[in-house]
């Protein structure tokens, strides 16, 4: 059983409403001890040592989905069709999080139509889960880095709103400053698919940031909105970082240069956000952030990429985005394959796993990330860093 972190009074999410009546219930996933821990082998001195780490620091993950997905993979589209994705609050009451950026996409994905996001699909998966989040008291919806350190201070969490990507805006650049009025602070440009502001990652061609994509960075950098390249091509991805008039972040990735597949970023994008003063998150969603050294898909891959990318950039520009789930994150992928990138095994073979051993879901990521850092020799002042620290320095500028 993982320690818990955080004051936790067992709200469940919608548990204001009445479930059938209201709601469509389901049977959820477990939020603990669904899969076996990941042992460090860490004795009791560096244990204390993550323990401290983990009540003095800011936590802060670049990308996750909080959210409980049903128990059975099978019910995972007629889920999101409801549009109200549960809040993981168990899981995050043990996490060590002190702030998360929340991607509020995985609900809105065939909500009102059958494929891609939609701008009411959006309202409806942004409205429900905020309106949840209104009704407990562990987690606060934060919209300025002071809300954070306030959470931190008072041993609450603070959920940003993100979204992957900006396809549901289409070509209303206004739509921007609606989503900012409604809460959101982070959005992606495109997902794998090319959208109205550029290409995705899975493109044959890589045309670049468009005209309307210019104008949409312009209007995000007014409004003090996080811009994220995660899933963006190459190219528009150099575009971005070129174009924007504050840093960027890659949230959720790795380095293609330890695991060769499209989801991962070349060198040049990597030193190219660095150089302008962003970061990039290492993520853990199954079978992305491996390495030749760890084929097979786990905290040490993960941290393989870690490792690079701090010898790339330098350690103040490298930090985590696991993009982890409460649930069986490969159902996820398999319900929604022709969203996503050319298949990995397309490319590279490695062995397929059920689960990322130590980075599974939001509860263990970062008390697993901290001991691994803390067993292999980091600083006190290194892992304040990367696990918060370096994300602070630039939302400050961005927000």
């Amino acid at each position: 059983m993982l320690r818990r972190t955080h004051e936790y009074d067992g709200y469940r999410a919608y548990s204001y409403l009445e479930a059938d009546k209201d709601y469509q219930p389901f049977e959820l996933a477990k939020q603990l001890d669904r899969v076996p821990a990941h042992d460090l082998q860490l004795d009791d001195q560096q244990q204390a040592r993550v323990d401290r780490i983990l009540d003095e620091e800011i936590v802060f993950s670049l990308h996750e989905h909080a959210i409980v997905l049903p128990e059975d993979g099978g019910q995972i589209r007629q889920y999101n069709q409801t549009g109200r994705q549960r809040t993981g609050y168990e899981g995050l009451a043990h996490s060590g999080l002190t702030a998360v950026i929340d991607n509020f996409m995985a609900g809105a994905s065939c909500i009102t139509s059958q494929h891609g996001w939609k701008w009411d699909d959006m309202i409806y998966a942004l409205g429900f889960r905020l309106a949840d989040l209104a009704k407990q008291s562990l987690v606060r919806h934060a919209l300025t880095v002071d809300d954070i350190l306030t959470a931190k201070r008072d041993g609450k969490i603070a959920l940003i709103a993100g979204l992957e990507c900006a396809s549901m805006i289409e070509n209303e650049l206004d739509r921007i400053d609606m989503l900012y009025g409604f809460g959101v602070r982070q959005m992606g440009i495109a997902y794998s698919q090319a959208n109205m502001l550029g290409s995705g990652l899975s493109e044959r061609n890589d045309g670049g940031l468009t005209n309307f994509g210019r104008r949409a960075v312009d209007r995000m950098n007014k409004l003090g909105m996080l811009i994220d390249i995660s899933h963006s091509g190459d190219q528009t991805c150099l575009d971005v970082i070129e174009h924007s008039q504050v840093p960027v972040m890659i949230t959720h990735a790795g380095a293609r240069s330890v695991w060769p597949i499209p989801r991962m970023k070349p060198d040049e994008v990597i030193v190219a956000c660095a150089e302008a003063g962003g970061v990039i998150g290492l993520e853990a969603a199954p079978h992305t952030t491996l390495s030749d050294a760890h084929p097979r898909h786990s905290l040490e891959s993960v941290m393989d990429h870690f490792t690079y990318c701090v010898d790339l950039v330098g350690i103040d520009h490298v930090t985590f985005g696991p993009d982890t789930m409460f649930g069986d994150h490969v159902a996820v992928h398999r319900a929604y394959a022709s969203n996503y990138a050319q298949q990995a095994d397309e490319i590279v073979e490695y062995e397929k796993v059920e689960y990322v051993s130590g980075l599974e879901n939001p509860a263990e990521n970062f008390p697993n990330i901290a001991g691994w850092l803390v067993k292999n020799g980091y600083s006190d002042e290194d892992i304040r860093k990367v696990l918060g620290g370096n994300s602070l320095r630039v939302l400050a500028q961005v927000w």
